[in-house]
């Protein structure tokens, strides 16, 4: 029988400042800029979006990648939090969510490759209709594949870490089992959506993300606030 220290309590509110700090930004670009440029299959207004607001798709990419950086903050105090409950485990998830967020990383270079080529385009006059559409069309499709992807391996890795919130006993059961069928509800669909790609129409992201988004605000605010609970922790 054990309790978490000092070391595990600081980092547990590493952990709730990462969740919390990272939500503005995660918002602000994937809801707010995408919401504002893209236009769902209309490729020609993408690019003429993106074009005529340059600077908001830049802070959009910023945006990006300032979660991710969080994100890997967020990782290793997590590892460094559960790894006592179970190592093994703590670094299966680990490697799964650093390699979801080098995914996210790799969807931001492909923007910025994007943007490069779209802003020598100023004007429609210099790339054609169909240039334009081709271009968008790749910005969008190799962006959501991106994330579709990444958002499979959260599948994995994010119940993983759920599970071994709910063996240790640090934070209240019922939110550890929320976190833990929210997770592998997003990995579900991701898999549905590789597979049937016709069902994010269906499936929005309302109801595949909204139950993890409120899972990660909960225990953001908990951590912050009482960070791990000193009761015992029963290592199996």
């Amino acid at each position: 029988m054990t309790a978490p220290d000092a070391i595990q309590r600081r980092w547990a509110r590493v952990v709730g400042f990462s969740y919390i700090f990272a939500l503005a930004p995660a918002v602000f670009a994937e809801f707010y800029v995408s919401g504002r440029l893209v236009v769902s299959d209309n490729a020609i207004v993408t690019a003429q979006n993106i074009i005529a607001h340059e600077r908001l798709f830049r802070l959009g990419i910023a945006s990006n990648l300032l979660v991710f950086a969080t994100d890997v903050l967020l990782i290793t105090a997590l590892y460094v939090v559960l790894e006592r409950v179970n190592r093994r485990l703590a670094l299966l998830a680990t490697f799964f969510r650093l390699i979801e967020t080098t995914i996210l990383i790799v969807a931001v270079l492909n923007d910025f490759y994007v943007l490069r080529l779209l802003s020598g385009a100023s004007s429609l006059t210099a790339v054609n209709s169909d240039q334009l559409a081709a271009l968008a069309r790749v910005s969008m499709g190799a962006h959501n594949s991106a994330y579709g992807v990444a958002l499979l391996l959260f599948g994995f890795g994010s119940p993983v870490f759920c599970y071994l919130w709910l063996r240790s006993g640090y934070i209240p059961k019922p939110l550890a089992v929320w976190g833990l069928l929210a997770s592998a509800w997003i990995g579900i669909c991701s898999f549905i959506f590789i597979v049937f790609p016709e069902l994010t129409k269906v499936i929005t992201i309302g109801y595949y993300g909204g139950p993890i988004f409120l899972f990660e605000l909960t225990i953001g605010l908990w951590l912050l606030i009482k960070s791990v609970s000193p009761s015992p922790l029963q290592v199996g």
